[in-house]
């Protein structure tokens, strides 16, 4: 039988595995199990609202550990839709400038990810949290301000397509901190001639840790027993 760290536990330190829902902020889902737990939490790194999957967060004196695992390499899995492009890159905007995607084959796709692959420069998109002139970026293109980013070098260590159904391409990635998979997604479908955008997104790995460790937030209240005596084992 599985058992979660106590308050006792948590309080000395302990890492806390959250399996993030779609449409919930990162910050909703981890005030969630901090108020449950009572336990003062840091976390290493955010998720998009659409996105699902793993968010680690730490307490205590494990909180020194943060800054090393927002370097670890994370694991993602998804969907590529072609066909369209959107503001954000994703379906937080609306898809536009439609492209017939009829010509693309199974081979062209499979032959364009070792140029996806390895050392690369990729631009951020404009939505997303990256300060310009002290601001962020999404508030600033939110108000109708013109944002230019800068291309900035990012590692995809494996890049898999696990399955192809067009207008859809599943693919599993694996990269370094800092890589937007908004912007692989809309690179891709550029590169193809009839644009693309990130129709799924989920989390699965950061180094070792996996989501199939994590719990949602409602998974924690339902488990959660807050006993000041120590349990067998903590949740890693």
């Amino acid at each position: 039988m599985t058992t979660y760290p106590t308050i006792v536990e948590l309080k000395k330190g302990g890492v806390i595995l959250i399996d993030k829902p779609a449409t919930w902020t990162s910050f909703d889902a981890i005030n969630k199990v901090k108020v449950l737990t009572r336990a003062k939490i840091g976390h290493c790194g955010t998720l998009d609202p659409l996105a699902t999957g793993l968010l680690i967060c730490c307490t205590g004196e494990m909180t020194k550990k943060i800054s090393d695992y927002q370097k670890l390499p994370k694991e993602y899995t998804g969907i590529i839709r072609l066909g369209a492009t959107t503001a954000s890159y994703d379906l937080e905007s609306e898809p536009e400038d439609f492209k017939d995607f009829s010509a693309v084959t199974e081979e062209e796709i499979r032959n364009l990810v070792p140029t996806f692959t390895g050392d690369i420069m990729q631009t951020p998109p404009i939505h997303s949290a990256i300060k310009k002139d002290g601001k962020r970026s999404y508030d600033l293109a939110r108000a109708g301000v013109e944002v230019v980013l800068e291309s900035r070098p990012v590692t995809i260590g494996e890049f898999e397509i696990t399955l192809i159904q067009l207008p859809e391409i599943h693919f599993r990635v694996v990269c370094s901190t800092g890589t937007y998979i908004r912007s692989l997604a809309n690179d891709f479908g550029k590169a193809l001639g009839c644009g693309g955008y990130l129709q799924l997104l989920r989390r699965t790995k950061i180094g070792n840790f996996k989501v199939e460790d994590a719990l949602t937030p409602q998974q924690w209240k339902e488990v959660w027993k807050p006993t000041a005596e120590p349990t067998a084992r903590p949740i890693i």
